[in-house]
């Protein structure tokens, strides 16, 4: 936004007129806005381009740099010119990359610094030797910045945050926040151990992302974050995410980089004697087989070391080949109810150990719930409803097991005793209930019984 004492009264609609004149005879010299154009005799322009030009004819100084940020405040003094900004969505000519988010946009638009063409010799001369082969300007300024301030620019913020320390991590800690056995956390460990590779499956809400997380410090034997990384499919993930492709940078243009799994990778070959987890929540959500590419061959748990390295496709010749250190575990969750996921590949399924949790109302929820003080006939009624309710969602034919309610809806509970029976309610009536309407959307009269039992004040 304009500060409060810029004066900004030397630019006219003329000096603004006579910048798209000259851009004009010059030709375009950097893309289009991603999110605005100025609108001149059905042509479109780069809104700050033409501001940043047309200050430079005011003030008659070719290195005046214009005052405000891309967007808005660029935005407001041209219209008050008289000239026509529109705002647009991003297009496959402009930007296949940017969508959505218009401040975002405007941020990223910010950050350019590369031109497409280089721009046309001066009239009265030919162009020098070194003209002709110069890089191009940026964007419509007739004179580049420093490239110091510009890899300012584009650099990532710090963190503004530390890690916290790692703490001592054994089963006895895990076995009192999980709600499984220390015979199924045992084999689930030597699972782990076994293959390097597992996979958490169940029905929603039964604590998968959690006990992955409780598997990973164990492992490591503290809750060490530097050592565990976390990333979620979904269907945009891809193969140059995770592992490596071409991504644009802040200069404008594309360069090869590694993706999340080879960084981390990277970071486990270097500390070969600790363990290094890596976890990756709704596994299923993705495309698997095209996010792990080549990996199907290096996960395999005898197949880790350099022994076994092999090129990646996109790596440059003579670069050193890729593989996955033996002290790199990888630990996936997958929901069996969403109904829009494809099934997993035979040819994956092999690389992993499957690990299947289910919904948890007995004995170790239930003392749970007491020592937070939770009252025994809110316990009463919240286990003996979903029980019920998971017994007919089980023995339903179009959704079975897989479909039924997890216990981590209330694994929350309030800190007074006496606001435990709201809080119940509430759940039940905004998170279950709903829930029950999308599972039985072609019976609803089925989908109203089940509701009117679950939200019944009483446990019979």
């Amino acid at each position: 936004m304009p500060t409060p004492d810029l004066d900004l009264s030397q630019l006219s609609r003329d000096h603004v007129l006579r910048a798209l004149h000259q851009m004009d005879q010059e030709g375009p010299r950097m893309p289009l806005s991603t999110v605005y154009d100025l609108v001149y005799q059905g042509r479109r322009y780069a809104p700050r381009a033409v501001a940043q030009l047309a200050w430079r004819l005011a003030l008659n100084q070719p290195e005046a740099p214009w005052p405000l940020p891309a967007g808005t405040p660029t935005n407001r003094v041209l219209e008050k010119l008289d000239f026509t900004v529109a705002t647009k969505r991003p297009t496959l000519e402009n930007s296949p990359l940017l969508d959505g988010d218009v401040a975002a946009q405007e941020h990223m638009q910010e950050l350019y610094t590369g031109a497409t063409q280089k721009p046309a010799p001066r009239k009265g001369r030919p162009a020098s030797r070194n003209e002709a082969t110069a890089e191009p300007e940026l964007g419509a300024l007739a004179t580049p910045e420093p490239t110091e301030s510009l890899s300012a620019d584009v650099q990532e913020p710090a963190l503004a945050y530390q890690l916290p320390a790692p703490q001592p991590y054994n089963q006895a800690t895990a076995l009192a926040e999980l709600f499984i056995s220390a015979d199924k956390l045992t084999t689930t460990q030597a699972a782990l151990r076994r293959r390097r590779n597992l996979i958490l499956q169940g029905p929603p809400g039964t604590g998968k992302t959690f006990l992955a997380r409780r598997l990973a410090w164990l492992e490591l034997g503290a809750t060490d974050a530097a050592r565990v990384e976390v990333v979620q499919f979904h269907p945009s993930f891809s193969y140059e995410d995770f592992v490596q492709g071409f991504r644009p940078d802040g200069a404008g243009s594309f360069r090869l980089q590694d993706g999340i799994l080879v960084n981390f990778c990277h970071r486990a070959a270097q500390d070969p004697e600790r363990p290094h987890i890596l976890l990756i929540d709704e596994l299923n959500r993705g495309n698997v087989a095209r996010i792990f590419g080549e990996l199907l061959l290096l996960l395999e748990a005898d197949k880790r070391g350099p022994a076994h390295a092999i090129r990646l496709p996109y790596a440059p010749v003579g670069s050193p080949p890729f593989f996955v250190p033996e002290n790199l575990y990888l630990i996936g969750t997958m929901n069996l109810a969403d109904r829009s996921l494809a099934p997993l590949d035979y040819a994956l399924r092999r690389r992993f150990a499957f690990v299947g949790l289910e919904p948890e109302f007995g004995e170790p929820l239930q003392a749970f719930l007491a020592a937070q003080q939770v009252p025994a006939p809110v316990i009463t009624r919240l286990v003996s409803h979903l029980t019920a309710l998971n017994q007919v969602i089980a023995d339903d034919p179009d959704l079975g097991p897989d479909f039924c309610i997890g216990h981590s809806y209330f694994c929350q509970p309030p800190a007074t005793p006496s606001a435990a029976p709201e809080w119940l309610q509430l759940i039940l009536e905004q998170e279950i209930a709903p829930l029950l309407d999308d599972y039985w959307l072609d019976q609803p009269a089925k989908a109203a019984q089940q509701k009117k039992k679950l939200l019944a004040s009483s446990a019979g």
